[in-house]
């Protein structure tokens, strides 16, 4: 295979936006490698809808700027929220010009919905809460017509490193056959981890690759400590956990205790609204709290997905009550990206969940996931087209290049954990087993509330984990989620505070001494 222009990792809004506008707009050759299917990724399971101010709305830029900074507690980079907040509406409209569907009441108006931590109702959704597959429907359409390769079923197992350049990938094939992908560029839009836990709403193929695979070559990843659990997961015992939309509270929805009182602010930020529920759990003694839709008006209608997947475990909203409790969902770290996506090692570039690019701090802000990923893709592509080659210290990348100007948040460098790069074969054992076992682990030890203890029984599991053979996909996703896991305790441990959706029950309070990023990077 001749040297590709551009090598996209990942399906998802932030991989295929990029594919798709250096395809059409640069005329880049451009292939996209995909370990599942192109429309198989987490952009589909978003229900929450896309943030962003139109044209018309009684909104501002500056409030939705100002409702991210309060939920990333401190950690935030300003000027990446501000690229955020400004080009959205633009990357919305290329979007909806490609053909995307929003949901408009019958004057043809955008029916915008507010959800956990938004001032205003400034949520476009699709479908009601199928906001992700409409997303992803209009990319891949668009990516098919345009992408000069399209790898699907392939496994990105490392990174190729040549003189400190990143030029592509080791990967298997849909055959189990070893191949290797070059590239003057690549983009790692491979997602986030959440299957790193035992409850998780994030789909079998979000087992944190990317990030592991950045980690190996040692290049910068920080803030990987917040991971999100959303707060609302249907409590059943399917898996993914079904996820019941920030919209539901948004529009009314109560939660409610084991005695039926309310016993928080639903419109809180997600990290706010998790430990709450965590206590209310302790205190009842119970696995679940009760999510009361049966106030809302045309259910249906306004939720078609999500009334679709109660009638399959038997729950009628109008009537019922629901059982919900926090999931993994999202990670806020990720590789250390800069404002154009430029990673620490030149070549590689980073966009949507599997970056840090200063966008979501410590917390993300409900419904900024699928618009970072619209904003941030395509500006790789107009970096790369502009002939950048290597990071600038801007965004997060403030906090790895060592920026003096008193702007963005301060890193502080923490040593990686030593995790052997070789990708030998051997017998590994029983790997949906140990996969399982390791997911309990995490959920247990390093889940919603963490301490030392816990976290120091983890970080022995999470190494041993890492350095077992991999001979397979499912081995390969193994060893990326205990390298993930490795460092996501490592992280936690020197977090000794409270902030955003790191809560440490043993340092229950912000320390502002720890309003820093921390780092891991080998260089």
């Amino acid at each position: 295979m001749d040297t590709l222009g551009l090598l996209v990792l990942g399906s998802g809004v932030a991989g295929l936006s990029a594919a798709v506008r250096a395809a059409d707009v640069h005329h880049m050759r451009v292939g996209v490698l995909t370990k599942g299917e192109l429309q198989q990724s987490t952009t589909r399971w978003a229900q929450g809808g896309v943030a962003a101010v139109l044209g018309g709305d009684p909104d501002s830029t500056d409030l939705h700027l100002a409702d991210t900074l309060t939920a990333g507690a401190g950690l935030c980079d300003l000027e990446a929220v501000r690229v955020l907040v400004d080009e959205g509406p633009a990357r919305v409209n290329e979007l909806i010009a490609m053909g995307a569907m929003f949901d408009q009441d019958e004057r043809g108006e955008y029916l915008l919905a507010r959800e956990g931590g938004h001032s205003h109702a400034r949520i476009l959704h699709a479908g009601g809460a199928a906001t992700g597959v409409e997303v992803e429907r209009a990319l891949v359409e668009a990516v098919k017509k345009s992408a000069a390769v399209l790898l699907e079923r392939t496994f990105a197992l490392d990174l190729v490193v040549d003189a400190g350049r990143c030029v592509g990938v080791r990967a298997l094939d849909e055959h189990g056959e070893r191949i290797e992908v070059r590239a003057r560029n690549v983009l790692m839009a491979t997602g986030g981890g959440g299957q790193l836990y035992a409850v998780t709403t994030n789909p079998l193929e979000a087992t944190g690759d990317g990030m592991a695979m950045a980690l190996r070559v040692d290049a910068a990843v920080a803030d990987v400590e917040f991971v999100q659990f959303h707060p609302t997961a249907l409590h059943h015992s399917s898996m993914p956990r079904p996820l019941l939309s920030e919209a539901l509270r948004g529009h009314g929805a109560l939660l409610r205790g084991a005695n039926g009182e309310q016993f928080v602010d639903e419109l809180q930020p997600r990290d706010i609204v998790s430990r709450a529920i965590c206590a209310q759990l302790q205190a009842d003694g119970s696995d679940h709290v009760w999510l009361d839709a049966t106030v809302l008006d045309s259910f249906d209608h306004r939720f078609p997905t999500i009334r679709t997947a109660l009638d399959k475990v038997g729950l009628d909203p109008a009537t019922d009550w629901l059982p919900v409790a926090p999931a993994a969902h999202y990670c806020c770290g990720g590789v250390v990206g800069d404002l154009d996506g430029a990673s620490s090692m030149p070549g590689l570039w980073v966009a949507g969940e599997v970056a840090c690019n200063g966008v979501h701090g410590a917390n993300r802000l409900a419904s900024n996931s699928l618009l970072d990923g619209m904003v941030f893709g395509p500006r790789v592509v107009e970096a790369i087209d502009a002939g950048k080659d290597s990071a600038d210290a801007t965004g997060a990348m403030r906090c790895v290049l060592g920026s003096h100007d008193g702007a963005g948040v301060p890193g502080r460098r923490i040593e990686p954990v030593p995790i052997d790069a070789d990708t030998t074969s051997g017998d590994g054992g029983d790997t949906a087993a140990e996969r399982d076992r390791f997911q309990r682990m995490m959920f247990a030890d390093a889940g919603v509330l963490r301490d030392h203890s816990s976290l120091a029984s983890a970080i022995d599991d999470a190494v041993e984990v890492a350095h077992r053979p991999v001979s397979d996909v499912a081995s390969a996703e193994l060893r990326n989620l205990a390298t993930l896991g490795a460092a996501v305790v490592t992280a936690a441990q020197l977090r000794t505070e409270t902030r955003g959706a790191h809560t440490r029950t043993d340092h229950p309070e912000a320390d502002d001494d720890l309003a820093v990023r921390l780092v891991i990077t080998g260089d």
